[in-house]
């Protein structure tokens, strides 16, 4: 895995104004590995968008970052942390006290935090 850290991104978009796509720019351009899941289909950077509903599992997770709101989040709580990640990071407006607690009974390191400024800054 060349060490960098594989991160999902839940909610990812082929849509340009979109967040999601802009981290998924943003994984691509520093080499970071990156499977993007949901509801739209497409392609970001060169990989697929897997579709969320089919739960498609992903093997060396490191890190998953949401960008769907709480109320979205409710149905793949089990999903998201079926992943196993390290950490998983609330983009703001996606933080959700129910996924976080759940996540760090899991062992989960959890990061109220911006995937973008982390990668902008060097703190990814």
């Amino acid at each position: 895995m060349n060490g960098k850290k594989r991160t999902v991104i839940i909610g990812a978009s082929p849509n340009p104004t979109r967040y999601a796509y802009t981290a998924a720019k943003m994984l691509h351009d520093n080499k970071v590995p990156f499977i993007p899941v949901g509801i739209k289909e497409g392609v970001v950077f060169g990989e697929k968008i897997l579709d969320i509903r089919k739960k498609p599992q992903v093997e060396d997770v490191h890190t998953v970052t949401l960008y769907l709101g709480p109320k979205n989040q409710e149905e793949w709580v089990d999903y998201i942390l079926s992943l196993s990640p390290q950490r998983l990071i609330f983009n703001p407006g996606t933080e959700n006290t129910f996924l976080a607690e759940k996540a760090k009974a899991a062992g989960i390191s959890v990061m109220p935090a911006c995937t973008l400024v982390l990668l902008s800054s060097g703190q990814f």
